[in-house]
């Protein structure tokens, strides 16, 4: 782990906890295996400020290009559960594969449990487009109240 723990934003992290709770009533065992390890991992989680959150670090809206351990390549967007679309390349960051990934950085290696069983995982490339999260501290100038 390239920084020795993983590393999520404080407003990521508070909705990520709170999508993760609502997730309990899912009936699927590998989404609750997934589930139940990413809130592990959280626990021991650095949660910094956006000011400080590294930009190879994997969280909302990044676009992560993976390696699999059968040489597959792939390039996912980390997406809200609203916005998943696996045809768009979009997952889901409660999908198993968005629980494995988010908070990891480039030049990572996971093991995760999926579906269809455990996969090694290696981040080649994290890149940034600002997440829709990070835009919820608006002043009065921009709430549309008449000033």
């Amino acid at each position: 782990m390239k920084y020795g723990e993983l590393i999520i934003e404080k407003k990521e992290y508070d909705f990520l906890k709170q999508i993760m709770s609502l997730a309990k009533y899912y009936k699927d065992t590998s989404y609750k295996a997934s589930i139940h390890k990413l809130n592990e991992e959280l626990k021991s989680a650095n949660v910094v400020s956006n000011a400080k959150m590294p930009a190879d670090v994997i969280r909302l809206n990044s676009f992560v290009s993976i390696k699999t351990a059968y040489s597959v390549e792939r390039t996912y967007q980390i997406v809200t559960p609203d916005k998943g679309d696996l045809r768009k390349n979009r997952i889901s960051v409660l999908a198993p594969m968005g629980l494995a990934l988010f908070g990891y950085a480039k030049g990572d290696n996971i093991t995760w449990t999926f579906p269809l069983g455990e996969s090694h995982i290696h981040i080649q490339e994290v890149k940034q487009i600002e997440s829709g999260l990070m835009n919820m501290n608006y002043d009065k100038q921009h709430s549309g109240t008449p000033q």
